[in-house]
């Protein structure tokens, strides 16, 4: 084979390469197809599997199905940023992440079928999540105490995103669903795809996507002050591509599965410089259940993922500027059991080695981050018992994480002992009305970058600095809700509040630094240190819906609002606007139809070193499908228009909102097939 291909052509190959493999492997299969509807009412992410109506420690919110695929974006933070409670970083259009109750970065996990993602997202705003929606079956929203089991520092909550790439059922008949769509305001061309099928008692699994947008266009100036550029915005483009399959031995004991996942993403970062990150991220995943396998236990799990991410980060010519790479390796095991005297639970170890650094791309030393290796073990339970209507749950985590760079950075080793604890209760009152409470504290390491960053950052145009003798955040949380889960009309209000001591954040002063650190008027960085401070974050949520679920008309109100501020220092940065919503919708046979409107308020609650307010906005989307059987599957025709009120829309929690607004009105169509 010829060495001299051209990018292009490599692509083209690496594509071809990846699909006959795919249809090789599914060759043997069967191809009786059959119409297959999704239907997923369990939290995988939940250690009692629990259903999403029976959550106690925390509100939990399921996309899947036609729900999920009418909101797939271009990244996580879009797909969920109209949730309840949920808001996007806004990033451009290849790097959002979620914000939930307005935390965001490392205290909010993205895992992926319970295991972490492994990128480097957390670090900063630019940074994309390593996951991808198109091909998912499932997203998990948990907020609250209960996404401490996952991570002490989760005190924000956690994001799960489900591939079903590791099969736990024999499906005999291929199964699956293909998907095809443009895009009018980006040029967006999509395909995406999922199967799934058996040979003998192995389930065999595919799933992979393709996405390629150009600049998106804009209402207008890029720039509030109306200046510089307009109609699209420069540097907005997205080329993702994605693969991975997977194999379960299946028998009555239980399974045990393999899975690999391969991803590649090019991405524009929309700053003047017109900067781009290439990133791409191996991921391997063993999962196994083994049934009944001691006395008085029910199952034990049994999970291990090794992840090697890098990306880098270039100039608009090409030129390479930081690699960024992250290659981790997690284990966890799971023991759970069923009535103990009533009590049922789960118990269980988790373990993480990481291996992180930011190098100079040119000369391969740690201008940025340091070559830094981090090593967590934790231990943690979870027990839950009904007293008839009350049923009560308590939890707990203990935690030793270790952070050590380079001997050549010469810099401080850390090591901290994190504590965490939870207790909830719910009180049903019947007609499925609940009232439940949870009481919470937590404590999280800061960050690699939050201890040892000493460098440029070129993506955010920041010099960061660390601070090695920081302190662990620790946090005291409650939460109360009263909430109504079946019947033609549910509703559910929440009230939160949590209390961090040694909150981390970055401070910005307007001082400017040139690339090697010197304070310079004309410095292209601002300088960002990294300080701690008393922290509060208070809120509430509140949704009321009609005919959720079933045929005819369905309505759906909802607002969240969330305020946090560093005590006696004013308001932390980034915080997400109050928003109020309504949902309108009509099913009819093979016909859904949706009209959605959300109004963010103007909000001026703004950090010190802020100046702008982002204005309100209210945006709408509408959505009509139509779904009707052809041969053996079932066909889902649909039209979506994002922003069909033309606003400008800037999002509070975007870090560029002042030159950076969202896309102005886009058509997007498409075909869906299940079978």
């Amino acid at each position: 084979m010829s060495h001299n291909l051209s990018s292009v052509q490599k692509k083209r190959l690496y594509k071809t390469l990846m699909y006959s493999s795919l249809a090789a492997a599914f060759a043997p299969l069967s191809l009786n197809c059959f119409a297959q509807a999704v239907t997923t009412v369990t939290v995988s992410a939940n250690p009692l599997a629990k259903e999403e109506n029976m959550q106690i420690l925390s509100p939990t919110k399921i996309l899947s199905g036609t729900e999920l695929r009418s909101k797939v974006g271009s990244s996580l933070g879009e797909t969920l940023g109209s949730e309840l409670g949920v808001t996007a970083s806004g990033f451009g259009a290849g790097a959002s992440r979620p914000i939930i109750r307005g935390l965001e970065g490392p205290r909010v996990k993205i895992l992926q079928n319970g295991m972490g993602v492994a990128d480097v997202s957390g670090l900063s705003n630019d940074h994309a999540v390593a996951s991808e929606s198109a091909s998912s079956q499932q997203i998990e929203i948990l907020r609250g105490p209960s996404a401490l089991l996952y991570g002490s520092g989760a005190i924000g909550g956690l994001v799960n995103v489900v591939d079903g790439r590791i099969p736990t059922t024999l499906n005999k008949q291929v199964s699956g669903e293909v998907e095809a769509k443009y895009g009018t305001v980006n040029g967006e061309k999509s395909l995406s795809f999922f199967l799934d099928g058996a040979q003998g008692d192995f389930a065999l699994h595919a799933d992979g996507n393709s996405r390629n947008t150009s600049d998106y266009a804009i209402p207008g100036y890029a720039d509030v002050r109306g200046v510089g550029v307009k109609d699209r915005l420069p540097s907005s483009f997205t080329h993702e591509h994605s693969m991975g399959v997977g194999a379960s031995y299946i028998q009555s004991w239980g399974y045990a599965g393999l899975a690999v996942q391969d991803m590649r993403d090019r991405y524009g970062i929309p700053t003047e410089e017109h900067s781009y990150i290439e990133m791409q991220q191996t991921r391997l995943d063993f999962d196994s259940l083994v049934r009944k396998p001691f006395a008085f236990f029910d199952s034990l799990t049994f999970k291990l993922a090794s992840t090697d991410y890098a990306h880098t980060e270039k100039e608009s010519n090409g030129v390479a500027a930081t690699k960024f790479l992250n290659k981790t390796n997690e284990a966890r095991v799971n023991l759970s059991h069923n009535t103990w005297n009533g009590w049922e639970g789960s118990w269980g170890v988790q373990t993480e080695n990481t291996h992180f650094s930011a190098l100079s791309a040119q000369t391969g030393r740690a201008d940025t981050i340091p070559n830094t290796m981090s090593v967590s073990r934790a231990l943690f339970l979870l027990e839950q018992k009904s007293f008839g209507d009350f049923i009560a749950t308590a939890g707990a985590r203990l935690e030793s994480v270790e952070r050590t760079p380079d001997a050549q950075a010469n810099l401080l080793s850390r090591r901290f002992t994190l504590d965490s604890a939870s207790i909830g209760a719910m009180w049903n009152l019947g007609n499925g009305m609940a009232i439940v409470s949870s009481l919470s504290s937590a404590q999280r390491a800061p960050a690699t970058e939050e201890l040892y960053s000493h460098g440029p950052h070129e993506s955010t145009r920041t010099f960061d600095i660390g601070d090695a003798h920081l302190k662990k955040e620790s946090s005291e949380n409650i939460e109360f809700a009263l909430q109504k889960t079946s019947g033609l009309v549910q509703w559910k209000f929440n009230l939160f509040e949590n209390r961090v001591n040694n909150y981390v954040y970055g401070e910005i002063l307007g001082i400017h630094m040139n690339a090697e650190g010197e304070v310079e008027t004309t410095g292209e960085f601002q300088q960002r240190l990294w300080k701690q401070a008393a922290a509060t974050v208070r809120g509430g949520e509140a949704e009321i819906s009609y005919n959720a679920l079933g045929e005819g008309y369905s309505v759906r109100g909802f607002a969240d609002t969330s305020h946090a501020s560093l005590n006696q220092q004013g308001n932390l940065p980034l915080q997400p606007a109050t928003r109020l919503g309504i949902d309108l919708g009509y099913r009819h046979a093979g016909w859904r139809n949706s009209l959605n409107i959300v109004h963010a308020r103007r909000q001026d609650r703004l950090a010190a070193f802020e100046t702008y307010v982002t204005p309100a906005y209210t945006k709408v989307d509408a959505n009509l499908t139509y779904t009707h059987p052809y041969l053996s599957s079932q066909l889902t025709w649909f039209l979506q228009v994002k922003n069909l009120l033309n606003q400008e829309i800037r999002l509070a929690t975007a870090v560029l909102k002042e030159t950076v607004p969202q896309a102005k009105r886009g058509w997007i169509m498409g075909v869906r097939c299940n079978f």
